[in-house]
């Protein structure tokens, strides 16, 4: 059972794991550097300690303890009660969902091992903003698809605002990054995937007609602002696009992949 520890100073060194949660750069390198991760909100810290990730500590305010009492009866980590004043001093925002954990991270799985069984699969390349990243994890996790790879330089999916958004579908639908960026989509050639690349590109079909009669499918999407690269729009093995009004050419990442999810999960 998780022993519950009341904080008033703000400076306790207890609470380092939930310091200045608004300096993204200093997030990345504390999180990646102590192997941990924050989960937010009662929803969200209940489905990662359900996953089997192990917390480190919980912090919340006094009425989410009831909540998530089961959980931290579960639990052998520490429980520091603060107000919700101190809670926003400390993080550096105000903590609405009032219960935060700190949680270790776990190696990541090999690709083979993340592919394994799967048929629909989300291979991002280069897409940098969390809340994209979350909400592609949730779009692929709500249409059925069964695991996502991304490219070395993608956001991380098990910072705090990823997570939220995605509503804690990092937890459920396998991931892990691509070793090799350069051969990365003929390796998923080569492992039975048809790699469909969503871009502008001139030999780009329907995304019906792309995902029609495939199998083992990978829908490959790219960055927020120059999307797909030359080597991965050409190393595809097929183009499609998101068919649209004129004048408009295309939709945020996160939007597209909720579309295209969804017509590829009804091929």
């Amino acid at each position: 059972m998780a022993e519950l520890h009341e904080v008033t100073d703000p400076d306790d060194p207890r609470l380092a794991d939930y310091r200045d949660l608004r300096d993204v750069e200093l997030r990345k390198h504390l999180e990646s550097e102590h192997g941990l991760f924050l989960a937010e909100g009662e929803k969200v810290v209940r489905r990662a300690v359900e996953a089997g990730f192990t917390p480190r500590s919980f912090l919340m305010a006094p009425r989410w303890l009831e909540g998530l009492g089961d959980v931290l009866d579960a639990s052998a980590a520490p429980c520091f009660v603060v107000s919700e004043a101190l809670a926003e001093e400390v993080t550096g925002f105000h903590v609405h969902r009032g219960a935060l954990a700190s949680l270790e991270r776990r190696p990541l799985p090999s690709v083979e091992s993340v592919l394994a069984g799967a048929r629909s699969v989300l291979v991002l390349e280069d897409i940098v903003d969390h809340t994209n990243v979350g909400a592609i994890f949730r779009s692929g996790a709500a249409m059925g698809f069964d695991a996502v790879l991304l490219a070395p330089r993608c956001a991380d999916p098990l910072y705090r605002r990823a997570i939220k958004v995605a509503m804690g579908a990092v937890f459920s639908l396998p991931w892990t990054r691509l070793p090799d960026w350069y051969d990365a989509l003929p390796s998923l050639s080569a492992a039975g995937f048809t790699t469909i690349a969503l871009t502008l590109g001139d030999d780009a079909v329907p995304i019906e007609d792309a995902v029609a009669g495939v199998d083992r499918v990978a829908l490959v999407l790219g960055s927020e602002g120059h999307g797909l690269s030359p080597r991965w729009q050409t190393s595809a093995d097929r183009r499609a696009v998101i068919p649209m009004r004129e004048g408009i050419d295309s939709l945020n990442v996160a939007a597209a992949t909720a579309v295209a999810c969804y017509v590829t999960a009804r091929r």
